[in-house]
């Protein structure tokens, strides 16, 4: 499945009234560049997927697994400095920090991308503080600077941005994307470091402190908006939702059903909706219930496998959140690429953390409202 993240304009705003569009485009996923090359089987091995690292930060060090980005075919471009340095981001809002490669990074991955450099930048200023981000078999290590950083038509400054000096080993060599912009709240983020949306809401730059995602299920139109809702991209009533716990964008789901029948998180759990995330990802026994419902197969690197042409047949998954049903067809939750299709749903130990990213984001318009700290859903169209 994909990770992006979308922006766009509403209320008849135009851009120059603090709302600004940001559009995203789609590229090949880091999966399908690795399996061209020939080094999929080789990562999945060394990588296996581990989502609930991202959700255990330690002091200085924020921690991401690899394989979260595995899937993520849908990206931002942003510019750094002055003059404008531009780099093609993934919008997360599973974390909090932004960082690109910088020039002293002499990493393979940094050597295939766009590298910023301080010193052709007037308003660079050094923070000399170290960043250093987890990632499973190795770490980003890098510092932190302050610079003018442009999103769309936003012009961002004083903004905090790392800079990698060393990115591990030679899996990002592959992604179409720089560097992560993070739009989770600042309890998440590095010390020092500011995210680029609380920057931005400081600096009275967006209309409204909210910012919304329509993620495109063909590739094409997918925006991000930042300071507005756009009533064009959902049907019917947006249904808010609160947030429990300010670092992600974490809410509470009551159940889930499959025909009826509550398979999975029976009782309530909590859930975390992430653009950052491909998957819809949950604690083991959870999804194996929910694998077996729709008919899905596991293959020997721990995704699953369905058969494309029960697709017809196959139930929908019905998330319960907040006393409303979100039900999620098997077009949702079913990636299709050269003739095999591939479940949506990922087991990740013992976790009772779920994290609802684009294969839900995508059946549904979000809205993160920072003002009222709640999330806004409606189905997408």
């Amino acid at each position: 499945m994909r990770c992006l993240v979308v922006l766009l304009a509403v209320l008849a705003l135009s851009q120059g009234s603090g709302v600004t569009r940001v559009p995203l485009h789609k590229g090949k996923s880091l999966r399908k560049a690795l399996k061209e090359h020939g080094l999929l089987e080789d990562f999945l091995k060394k990588h296996p997927y581990a989502i609930s690292r991202k959700y255990s930060n330690l002091e200085k060090v924020a921690s991401e697994p690899l394989a979260n980005y595995l899937d993520c075919q849908y990206f931002g471009r942003i510019s750094i400095g002055t003059p404008p340095q531009e780099f093609t981001v993934v919008f997360d809002t599973g974390s909090s920090d932004l960082w690109v490669p910088s020039v002293y990074c002499k990493s393979t991955a940094c050597q295939s991308h766009h590298r910023f450099d301080p010193a052709k930048s007037s308003t660079f200023q050094n923070l000399n503080e170290p960043l250093s981000i987890q990632y499973g078999t190795g770490s980003m290590q890098g510092f932190l600077g302050l610079d003018t950083v442009t999103v769309s038509s936003i012009v961002d400054p004083q903004q905090t941005v790392g800079l990698s000096t060393q990115e591990p080993g030679s899996i990002f060599t592959y992604s179409e994307f720089d560097g992560i912009l993070g739009l989770a709240y600042p309890s998440l983020a590095s010390p020092y470091s500011v995210p680029v949306f609380d920057n931005m809401m400081q600096n009275h730059l967006v209309a409204q402190d909210l910012f919304s995602v329509y993620l495109s299920r063909n590739g094409q139109g997918s925006m991000l908006t930042l300071g507005a809702i756009d009533p064009t991209y959902y049907t019917g009533a947006l249904h808010w939702v609160p947030v429990t716990v300010e670092e992600y964008w974490q809410f509470t789901v009551d159940s889930v059903t499959v025909n009826g029948v509550v398979v999975a998180c029976d009782g309530g759990c909590q859930a975390i909706l992430d653009t950052g995330t491909s998957m819809l990802v949950g604690p083991n026994s959870d999804i194996l219930n929910i694998q077996s419902a729709i008919g899905a197969t596991q293959d020997q690197y721990g995704m699953f496998d369905i058969n494309c042409g029960n697709l017809g047949s196959m139930p929908s998954v019905v998330f319960e959140i907040h006393g409303r049903k979100y039900p999620l067809p098997p077009s949702a939750y079913t990636s299709q690429d050269m003739g095999f299709c591939s479940s949506g749903f990922q087991g990740e130990g013992d976790s009772q953390l779920w994290i609802l990213g684009d294969v839900f984001i995508r059946e549904y318009y979000s809205v993160f409202d920072r003002v009222n700290n709640r999330l806004g859903l409606a189905k997408a169209i």
